[in-house]
């Protein structure tokens, strides 16, 4: 299997009290945080990609560019959709978007890089030396 320009994901969840701008400390409004339209950007992106990486693959995010363009209140359902627009190499680019139940609320471009799971960890962990 490999990872083809197309190929699309979604997350999605509800506003609730513990994904507000005031709870991501982002803002001092009750509505859906920047933070975690961004991090179900990136959800819907890594979890579309992951069936097609070999085993002890990974990807990581590297690079997100996206607008905050309307505010969803507690209590609505939100989504994100993902496609990859490019791949090079070990490089995907995806465009994003994010929605709630009354139409779109944010989108942008993603970028992420397929890692070796161990040789990534084991990289990361040297930070801890010395």
């Amino acid at each position: 299997m490999s990872i083809t320009v197309g190929l699309k994901g979604r997350a999605e969840t509800v506003v609730s009290d513990s994904n507000t701008a005031q709870a991501a400390c982002s803002g001092a409004l009750p509505v859906f945080g920047t933070p975690f339209m961004c991090a179900l950007m990136e959800e819907a992106a890594w979890k579309s990609i992951a069936p097609y990486l070999e085993p002890g693959q990974s990807t990581v995010g590297t690079r997100l560019n996206v607008s905050h363009d309307s505010a969803t209140p507690v209590g609505m359902r939100v989504w994100a959709e993902s496609e990859v627009a490019a791949v090079d190499g070990k490089r995907l680019s995806l465009t994003v978007a994010a929605f709630d139940e009354r139409g779109p609320i944010g989108q942008g471009t993603h970028e992420r890089f397929i890692v070796t799971d161990e040789r990534f960890l084991s990289k990361t962990a040297r930070k801890l030396e010395g």
